[in-house]
């Protein structure tokens, strides 16, 4: 008899981060990044910066993870840029990161964002896997970025 595997399938939604997700997403950031994580007044700044688009994604009413995009109107283009996108790991390898992109790259689009940047470290295999699939090129290394590990920085074209 052959055994089969039963996968259950997540409901993963996505919904604005308010100041009220700061104590979660700052427990979150920490777990990610550890020594280069971003402050909780640095968190609670971008919350409630005009030119960014912060989201989380919850499963089961819980918070999995959120993404921070900023808005930049230079000359006469206006450019998007990943903050940071951070992912709870006990909810990695569900789509979780995917699902904050892509909603993220669409909120972008319809604010007229032409082109997407964001900068991993070089040892972060995971995410440049992920950024790769999703279209991003490698445009410029960084050197000790991120402390004393070297980063990567990509970019996207967004819309037509």
């Amino acid at each position: 008899m052959e055994s089969r595997t039963v996968v259950e399938s997540l409901s993963i939604t996505i919904q604005p981060a308010t100041i009220n997700d700061l104590e979660k997403l700052y427990q979150i950031e920490r777990e990610c990044f550890t020594m280069e994580a971003f402050s909780k007044e640095h968190i609670a700044y971008l919350l409630q910066n005009p030119n960014a688009i912060s989201l989380v994604a919850q499963i089961n009413s819980e918070i999995a993870g959120f993404i921070i995009g900023l808005i930049h109107r230079q000359d006469k283009m206006i450019t998007g840029r990943v903050y940071t996108i951070d992912v709870a790991s006990k909810h990695r390898r569900k789509g979780v990161g995917i699902k904050l992109l892509d909603e993220l790259e669409r909120i972008f689009v319809k604010r007229g964002v032409k082109i997407c940047y964001l900068e991993v470290r070089v040892d972060n295999v995971a995410a440049l896997e992920l950024y790769r699939k999703r279209g991003y090129v490698e445009v410029e290394k960084l050197k000790k970025y991120y402390r004393r590990i070297h980063g990567v920085r990509l970019k996207k074209k967004l819309g037509s």
